[in-house]
């Protein structure tokens, strides 16, 4: 009696029936296995019968693989780019689990649940990791699957190698670059009746490509879907939409894959007569989507769906997250709506964490919505209006012109976003589209806004000082709103507004007159009070101090921990350094890459990240530089000037151009560089938040509330307020936070998203770029020829005099590279973006918006960047 209880105990802990598990049992049956189950329970889902092996019965056999721990921990210390020594190590350790054998009790459950489907049967044998199908990393094809198995003896033998195909090279290196720890992951075995389909293919209940939720795609080809999957043939594709196919493509399937009557598979020529026939009917294809729809809505979220088709009616082999789709703001109703990314504003088109977006959202002067880590804003109503459309419309198209073409894109199918009519004006009010009073082109307004803003982040700095618990959260909401009426000052929004049209009023109006592109460029240059082109000038000043001490620059070239600002004056005139870098933190330091992320550590936390800029100063640049380079731009403004005024004067009606273009001057030098200051007060006071809420997180962590002060970046600013005040957080949802911030990290924003999940970016309508060559927005005149520098990360920069730098995107943080380049491309951009206002200001040849650059161009390849036409040669 006792052996038979023994033998049942065994068989519950390693083998378990798919009717007995479900979706939440992924520790014990793996993605896989736990999705099957869930399926299995879904109402007219059919799934073929079979048992999962446990990630018990692994656990079991790797204690018996000789020096398994040891081989793992060698395994997690190797570099994942060193491909060698991972292909060396990973084969050693499949053949040590394959050699393994399996304990008498563990095979005796696996054969007798065979015997209970059938010895004589042929099975799938698919492996099914604890890490795969779930909803951030689906680890599709990361491990092996066997199929038309027969025979008890061969299905041990099939677990035991989707066992070791754990440690696949490509299995292990997924893991590695996705941070998931070797020994977190263990690997449960799916044994299932084979079905011998007449067809088979995979269904996407939402469009793979586009992102569009009310698309489905089915891919179709006969026999096994192996076929399919390996690439062998090419499949008949449908796209659903609304219950109906609404387009097809039948390709000519000149092979299929059969199953072997002794086991395993092979490839077999199709019939000629049959290989132009669709796999599947119509009717099929609608009713299959129907079956996806229905499992879609079990899972709650967009699957990927494996299927075969027997006899007119489909299996399902397997279920999993698309994980590749960019999510989609919750916006609680049925409307269409259309999202446009913040991000690509604001030059930060990484995701930003709970405490980050939340922050945003509460000092923004619009409404957000978060999706995927990114904010984005709800353009629906200004796009269904006709007089808010074209306003939105125009100044999107000159901020960024694939942005304009996404909205377009949208509005052109006529159907998706309303039509409303405009808004009346209001009674007695100023009529809509009224101009604000004239600020003329007086300094002394830039003079006066930047001092208000200054008494603002004074007072702020003064009056939070004495805020702690619950009443600091009270404190900050009141701030909010000061930040906000800060942001909306329409006296600042006047000033901003004067140097944008005053741009672009001399860039069209002197092409007009005199034929010349981008005339603007040359004019603003060296413009006053532009805080983020000082910023790069200063540490040019830094330098000066830095590069005569050669004891400082050794000290520096080995500066790793961020204490050493303290142990600098011991090296022969550190004292001088010291004080030329804190003085440059004192005014910057609350600057960092994606600043608009509060939980990004600024310069003042992370000085190091300062460093490696310096030292490129110093090497690059000679004493005085950024006095030289502000009087070269300034001289080169007076000249262009001069010049334009000339030729104008020379021209018909030539003394009211000038007249015109000479006020226009004035006024583009007088608030242009003013364009940078607002971002600079939002950041400063950022600053000032973040330095008195992580007090609020250093108390949490002392009182074990948290583990960790950076445990608060993972909540929103309301539930930190609520922690504070009950003294208690949740700890699943934290690690549900960081899991979901790691699995954004992969996502590539859209610059304009749909409610349906369409991700548009938009595309540029041009016939003017030469064959071969990469197209972007020009917003900064000129030509350069030099060397591309890839950088993804302003700490990884090397940038030698020259260089033309390639990056995503940068924000007012990498302005002080700018004064070692000899010009700029970048992915994300416009014509008002910060990278764009300082290329002008130092006078390098710009090109921003071209996709995908940082992996068209490569590292070290010579390239020549059109400024003034907008697109970028890669030369041989």
């Amino acid at each position: 009696m006792r052996d038979q209880q023994d033998d049942k105990a065994s068989r519950d802990a390693y083998v378990l029936g798919l009717q007995e598990v479900d979706e939440t049992q992924v520790a014990v049956v793996g993605g896989k296995g736990a999705h099957l189950g869930g399926l299995s329970r879904i109402e007219g889902v059919r799934v073929p019968d079979g048992f999962c092996v446990t990630t018990a019965a692994f656990r079991r056999v790797m204690a018996d693989v000789p020096s398994f721990g040891d081989r793992l921990d060698e395994l997690s210390r190797v570099d994942p780019d060193d491909r060698a020594a991972i292909r060396t190590l990973s084969a050693a350790i499949r053949r040590a689990v394959e050699e393994t054998a399996v304990p008498d009790g563990l095979a005796a459950a696996i054969t007798g649940a065979v015997a209970g489907l059938g010895e004589r049967a042929a099975y799938a044998v698919r492996s099914s990791a604890t890490a795969e199908d779930l909803p951030t990393a689906s680890f599709a094809g990361q491990q092996d699957t066997y199929l038309n198995v027969v025979g008890p003896a061969e299905i041990l033998r099939h677990v035991s190698r989707c066992w070791a195909s754990l440690f696949t090279e490509r299995a292990v290196t997924y893991r590695r670059r996705n941070g998931i720890d070797h020994r977190t992951v263990h690997m449960a075995v799916v044994v299932q009746r084979m079905v011998f389909p007449d067809a088979a293919g995979v269904l996407f209940t939402a469009d793979p490509v586009t992102g569009n939720r009310k698309a489905a795609t089915v891919d179709a080809g006969f026999g096994l879907g192996e076929a399919l999957v390996s690439g062998l043939v090419d499949p008949d594709v449908f796209t659903v939409r609304n219950g109906e196919v609404v387009a097809r493509t039948i390709a000519a399937k000149e092979r299929a894959v059969q199953p072997l009557p002794a086991g395993g598979t092979r490839e077999v020529a199709i019939d000629a007569r049959r290989r132009e026939q669709p796999a599947l009917t119509d009717a099929q294809v609608v009713r299959l989507v129907e079956l996806g729809r229905r499992i879609e809505t079990h899972f709650g979220r967009p699957q990927d769906i494996e299927w075969c088709l027997v006899d007119d009616g489909f299996r399902i082999v397997q279920s999993r997250p698309i994980t590749t789709l960019f999510p989609v703001p919750e916006a609680g109703d049925e409307e269409n709506h259309v999202y446009v990314s913040v991000g690509h504003q604001q030059m930060m088109t990484d995701p930003m964490k709970a405490l980050g977006y939340s922050m945003w959202q509460l000092t923004a002067m619009a409404p957000m919505h978060e999706a995927g880590g990114r904010l984005f804003v709800d353009a629906t109503r200004r796009l269904a209006s006709p007089a808010s459309r074209a306003a939105l419309l125009d100044i999107m198209g000159k901020g960024d012109p694939l942005v304009r073409d996404a909205l377009e894109t949208v509005l052109d199918r006529g159907d998706f976003v309303p039509s409303l009519p405009d808004p009346a004006p209001a009674p007695g009010g100023p009529p809509a589209g009224g101009a604000p009073e004239p600020i003329g082109n007086d300094p002394a307004v830039v003079t006066e806004l930047i001092e208000r803003s200054r008494a603002s982040v004074a007072a702020l700095e003064r009056d939070i000082r004495a805020k702690t618990g619950p009443a600091l959260f009270d404190f900050l909401l009141e701030a909010f709103a000061e930040h906000k009426r800060a942001l909306g000052d329409p006296l600042s929004m006047q000033a901003i507004m004067a140097g944008m049209e005053a741009t672009w009023w001399l860039n069209d109006r002197l092409r007009e007159w005199l034929g010349e592109k981008n005339a603007a460029d040359t004019l603003t240059l060296s413009a006053p009070d532009n805080i983020t082109s000082e910023m790069g000038l200063a540490l040019l000043d830094v330098a000066d101090v830095v590069r005569p001490r050669a004891e400082v620059v050794a000290f520096l070239q080995g500066a790793l921990d961020e204490g050493f600002l303290d142990e600098l004056p011991k090296v022969p005139g550190g004292t001088e350094a010291r004080d030329a870098i804190e003085a440059y933190l004192d005014r910057y330091g609350m600057r960092c890459v994606g600043e608009i992320d509060i939980t990004r550590p600024r310069w003042r936390e992370r000085p190091t990240a300062l460093v490696p800029v310096i030292l490129d100063n110093v090497r690059n640049s000679g004493p005085g530089a950024a006095g030289r380079r502000f009087e070269e731009g300034r001289r080169k403004a007076e000249e262009k000037e001069r010049d334009v005024l000339s030729r104008l004067r020379a021209l018909p009606d030539g003394e009211r151009k000038a007249g015109e273009a000479k006020w226009m001057i004035d006024r583009v030098r007088t608030f242009i560089g003013y364009r940078e200051y607002p971002k600079y007060g939002i950041v400063s006071r950022y600053f000032v938040y973040k330095r008195a809420l992580m007090g609020e997180a250093e108390r949490l962590v002392r009182d074990g509330v948290l583990p960790e002060q950076e445990d608060v970046f993972h909540l929103t600013f309301q539930e930190f307020h609520e922690a504070v005040r009950s003294r208690r957080v949740d700890g699943g949802l934290i690690r549900q936070r960081k899991e979901a911030f790691r699995s954004y990290a992969a996502l590539t924003p859209p610059r304009v998203l749909t409610s349906d999940g369409e991700a548009l970016n938009g595309a540029y309508r041009r016939d003017d770029v030469p064959a071969g060559a990469l197209t972007g927005l020009p917003v900064s005149a000129g030509t350069v020829e030099g060397r591309a520098r890839v950088v993804l990360d302003i700490g990884d920069a090397d940038l030698a005099a020259g260089d033309i730098l390639v990056t995503t995107f940068t924000d007012p943080s990498w302005s002080p590279l700018f004064v070692g380049i000899a010009g700029l491309v970048t992915e994300v951009g416009g014509l008002m973006t910060h990278g764009a206002v300082i290329a002008r200001e130092y006078g390098l040849p710009a090109v921003v918006g071209v996709e995908s650059a940082t992996r068209l161009i490569r590292d070290g390849q010579r390239i020549r960047v059109h400024g003034t036409d907008g697109f970028v040669e890669i030369l041989s």
